[in-house]
């Protein structure tokens, strides 16, 4: 791997982590990128990521072999045409988009199906652009890879080794199988949580109590509501078909639920709540998942003057970053009075270790 060339059309949170994540396991890789603010590009020139910055899509590609898309998902499509007439011989194209069929389907229709393999690397944060991009941030997340029909198996394996190498945890699948699965695991989500936020929007009184009073569960489970309109828009007209599926068993679901509850099936009411808690806590908490995970817990204090600032400069005095702090006014589920939120997991459970050492009464959350 050490004599590698890589290549980066777009160098945002993604790329520059992939990179980041390269160059620490593997100096000696050489890497190249291109993107539109170049600013960007040269302070990853400075950190010593990138050796070369491109002007543009051009023979300066020849020498790669391996290039990444890293442009939104209705980009990388167009760049795939634009990229081709620089390839040089086994050289293979990948992405990091965060679905597969469009890129495939276009990956066909130019004939370049034997040195393309799909990529999704399953991780990412509140945060983007290359200035919020860590060589840590895939680690044990899944990326999942998606080879064509004419994928060599080589060529497959050399990707494989890649996601390895920053910390990953491969696994190849066929793009079809993972569309439908990010539908129903990540997709659906962002739909589901926009949609309880506006009903509960749409269903407040003058006097917003129910915007007063939604915190705790509700502010944790609606948390994806937050991010990029732009980005979930695109997502959504990419995977429409998968997506339109899950929605309507959701849907199905609901209605089920909907009708138990009329007749006060207490049964029913009780097998739902059972057999998700059941599988939830099946779920592995070792790796990441398609949605960003939220590193925090909460802190039973007292409510007085200085308690948040003794909090902070306790953590700030061992060189620990909070990504936000702030009072839990609902704390029905047995949460502490303080919900410290942070950037990672490290950060996290130091964080908790210095806490304890000052007696403070910690809570996970779950």
């Amino acid at each position: 791997m050490t004599d590698l060339t890589i290549g980066f059309i777009g160098f945002g949170l993604i790329g520059g982590s992939i990179a980041k994540g390269l160059k620490r396991a593997c100096p000696e890789i050489k890497i190249m990128a291109y993107m539109r603010t170049r600013s960007k590009l040269e302070q990853a020139k400075q950190d010593k990521i990138v050796d070369v910055i491109l002007d543009g899509i051009d023979e300066t590609l020849n020498s790669c072999d391996l290039i990444f898309l890293c442009t939104p998902v209705e980009y990388n499509a167009q760049y795939l045409s634009a990229v081709r007439p620089y390839l040089k011989p086994g050289a293979v194209i990948t992405d990091v988009g965060s679905t597969k069929t469009d890129i495939h389907r276009e990956v066909a229709s130019l004939g370049m199906e034997s040195c393309f393999i799909g990529g999704h690397p399953m991780a990412g944060s509140e945060k983007t652009g290359y200035e919020n991009a860590t060589d840590r941030l895939l680690e044990n997340a899944y990326y999942i890879i998606t080879p064509t029909s004419q994928s060599k198996e080589e060529d497959t394996r050399r990707l494989v080794t890649i996601a390895e190498l920053i910390g990953a945890i491969p696994i190849v699948l066929d793009y079809r199988e993972h569309d439908r699965i990010v539908a129903a695991i990540s997709h659906l989500p962002h739909i589901v949580a926009s949609s309880l936020v506006n009903l509960v929007k749409d269903s407040d009184n003058r006097e917003e109590l129910m915007k007063r009073l939604a915190a705790g569960g509700f502010k944790d489970i609606t948390r994806i509501a937050s991010a990029s309109p732009e980005m979930w828009e695109q997502i959504c007209m990419t995977n429409t078909e998968n997506i339109v599926a899950m929605l309507e068993a959701y849907i199905g679901s609901l209605q089920e639920i909907l009708g138990r509850l009329k007749v006060q099936d207490k049964q029913a009411v009780y097998q739902l709540f059972d057999t998700s808690k059941t599988y939830r806590n099946s779920i592995s908490e070792s790796s990441k998942g398609s949605v960003a995970p939220e590193y925090s817990f909460t802190v039973d204090v007292a409510d007085e003057p200085g308690a948040i600032s003794t909090l902070s400069v306790i953590l700030s005095a061992r060189g620990i970053s909070i990504s936000n702090i702030g009072i839990n006014h609902n704390r029905e589920h047995g949460e502490g009075a303080l919900k410290i939120v942070f950037y990672d997991e490290e950060s996290r459970n130091n964080a908790w270790t210095q806490l304890l050492k000052y007696n403070y009464k910690l809570i996970k959350c779950e």
